[in-house]
């Protein structure tokens, strides 16, 4: 597979969309992406009822204001919730794909650390879309259900220091060294976070793309852009 020569490298991509007027992974930010043509970088997480939704958190505090943890939530419990005091409601993953239509690449990134069980429903839905996309998570043993499933569908690595993220210090370092790419994952590129570039373990896998997340400004773009092939740009509008 060419990933070099795909958009994977020639598509600036927004994370969440752009969310300079609107909340992230909402209709609203996604359609003003599309607009402008930058590819998307956008979250998917299952409910309790297997219904796939477009949402980042665990927790629904942040976004919508409400208690409880949205895994534990049936679609008909958050159907009417509204994010960040607007008027746009979570999006289901099918809503969201009529609305891209394949107008532009889609990078959809799972949220399921600790556990593997809402690939085969996002492969139910994702398997007859015909416009670009890739799958990216964190977790090796997603990406390595889909290596196994799906091996047609292009599978990104996520990666960054883990400092301070609850793991022990074999798995941190396990995770950042991405020692699960050879054997378990085996990406088509990786995305790495952009305060934690450069390193030395993304420089072992050269042979693959590699996105910084998180970039934040046009500045924070220019210094990346030697040592990366692409950027997931969040909270402002890249010049291209």
């Amino acid at each position: 597979m060419k990933t070099f020569e795909t958009w994977i490298t020639n598509t600036p991509i927004s994370c969440r969309g752009i969310t300079t007027n609107a909340p992230e992974n909402s209709i609203a930010s996604i359609t003003a992406a599309v607009e402008k043509g930058f590819g998307l970088c956008l979250d998917v997480r299952a409910l309790a009822d297997d219904t796939i939704v477009v949402f980042k958190d665990e927790s629904l505090g942040r976004m919508t204001g409400k208690d409880g943890f949205i895994s534990n939530c049936k679609y008909e419990d958050i159907k009417d919730l509204t994010l960040n005091k607007s008027t746009e409601h979570i999006p289901t993953l099918t809503e969201v794909l009529k609305i891209i239509n394949g107008t532009v690449p889609v990078i959809f990134e799972i949220k399921n650390m600790d556990k593997v069980n809402c690939e085969k429903h996002i492969y139910k839905i994702l398997k007859d879309y015909k416009g670009e996309f890739a799958v990216a998570s964190l977790n090796p043993y997603s990406l390595e259900w889909f290596k196994l499933n799906a091996p047609n569908f292009k599978r990104g690595q996520i990666s960054y220091n883990y400092k301070n993220s609850g793991f022990s210090f074999f798995e941190r370092l396990a995770y950042k060294k991405m020692k699960y790419n050879k054997d378990i994952s085996e990406p088509n590129f990786i995305m790495y976070r952009c305060e934690d570039l450069p390193n030395r373990y993304v420089k072992k896998y050269k042979h693959l793309p590699l996105l910084a997340f998180h970039v934040k400004s046009n500045e924070e773009y220019l210094k990346l852009k030697k040592y990366v092939n692409n950027v997931i740009f969040e909270g402002f509008e890249l010049n291209k």
